[in-house]
């Protein structure tokens, strides 16, 4: 059977279980770039990201009465697992992290209802996933790799099946979120040749584009965890046999902070609730806008698993990437009246969103943490024109990562 004909048999007996997510015209984005402009919302499938599709089609596979699932994720993976074997009606171990959010936890937990059992293990993923293949080892239990695994690839291809169905045809460009490369593996295996692809990766976590130039999977390591859906050390072995030969300036990364700002306009604009992961293909459009012009265009927006908790830094990240939020390490005389004739240097549209001053004895000037946000970046220049007016000595730490870490 071919791969295509092992996809389709998958995707018709997901239908048994969810209905197919909506594929879903984004006239904003549309009129933006000239192009037409898809939405495949899989922050609207039942477990608000694409994972249980291949948890299910692996699973269906392989399932017996009496089998017993195992995986470690501290995310979407776990929660397309546990849904699945509530479904199937088989046992599942989820392996998380200690430093699992409750949140997170709780949804797997309801997801998976009495077939499945949450244990906590291990500080890093590491030593989780040791633990879970310790105990399938000793269990003889089913170990269900999060991309890794043919099955899984296969039932990835459920996605790039639908939209050909919806659309009517297979589009001109589909842009991918890439992470353990399951996702990207089934749907170029499914399309081939018929459409452009564009794989996305955070900066990050660049695991697909070090592996085509090394030509085999490497480790990235250390990765930013932010974008959590799409941080992977190392692309999956199998997933790169599928993906070893794509041209590699179709592999593009955007910075974390970048991603925030298409997470904050999907929401305030779109009312659209997308994680980081699930924001990478529509924030790529901006760097393919010339070559999309014209082209019907598929952005795969992955996940919606946003805990709101992470809204605040969401936004932090977005403001300063977009330039309208800077923190600055000021030197401020020692003297009455010094504040005041800082303060006048702002101008109608600034505003402080972090102040912390303590005036030491003995010592002519003091050193002040500030934080200032303004409506649009182009008043920066002129508020720090006034500051180097004024003799005021000052560092802008905005983009300086490892002290935001400790004081922003």
């Amino acid at each position: 059977m071919s791969f295509q004909d092992g996809a389709k048999e998958g995707e018709a007996a997901m239908r048994a279980v969810f209905p197919p997510t909506p594929l879903l015209r984004n006239d904003m984005l549309s009129a933006r770039y000239g192009a037409d402009i898809w939405l495949k919302r899989e922050d609207l499938s039942p477990v608000r990201s694409y994972k249980l599709r291949g948890a299910f089609n692996a699973m269906r596979k392989v399932q017996r009465p009496g089998s017993v699932f195992v995986c470690a994720s501290a995310g979407n993976h776990a929660q397309g697992v546990a849904y699945m074997c509530k479904h199937f009606g088989v046992d599942g171990v989820i392996f998380m992290p200690v430093t699992t959010p409750q949140q997170k936890i709780m949804k797997t937990q309801m997801f998976g209802g009495d077939r499945v059992e949450v244990r906590l293990k291990g500080d890093y993923f590491d030593d989780t996933l040791a633990s879970a293949q310790s105990f399938c080892a000793e269990a003889g239990a089913h170990f269900l790799s999060p991309f890794d695994d043919e099955d899984v690839i296969e039932g990835q291809a459920s996605v790039a099946i639908e939209v050909e169905a919806q659309l009517g045809r297979a589009p001109d460009h589909i842009i991918l979120p890439v992470g353990g490369g399951g996702l990207s593996a089934g749907t170029r295996s499914y399309f081939g040749d018929r459409v452009r692809y564009t794989f996305v990766e955070p900066s990050g976590a660049p695991s697909l584009a070090d592996a085509v130039k090394a030509g085999a999977p490497v480790d990235v390591s250390p990765i930013n965890t932010f974008v959590d859906g799409a941080a992977v050390a190392k692309i999956g072995d199998r997933t790169f046999a599928r993906l070893r030969d794509v041209d590699p300036a179709d592999v593009i990364d955007i910075p974390e902070d970048r991603i925030c700002t298409t997470i904050i306009e999907m929401l305030n604009v779109e009312g659209v609730v997308l994680e980081p992961a699930g924001a990478l293909a529509v924030e790529a459009l901006a760097d393919l806008a010339e070559e999309i012009k014209g082209k019907t265009v598929v952005c795969v927006a992955s996940g919606g698993n946003f805990d709101f908790e992470r809204l605040p830094e969401v936004k932090e990240r977005a403001q300063r990437y977009s330039g309208v939020k800077k923190y600055f390490i000021l030197r401020m005389p020692q003297r009455p009246g010094a504040l005041k004739d800082f303060l006048n240097m702002l101008g109608p549209d600034d505003d402080i969103a972090r102040f912390e001053y303590l005036k030491k004895s003995a010592r002519n000037f003091g050193s002040v943490l500030i934080g200032i946000e303004t409506r649009r970046p182009e008043n920066f220049d002129r508020f720090l024109g006034a500051l180097d007016q004024a003799g005021f000595t000052y560092t802008d730490i905005t983009n300086d990562e490892t002290l935001a870490q400790f004081v922003i």
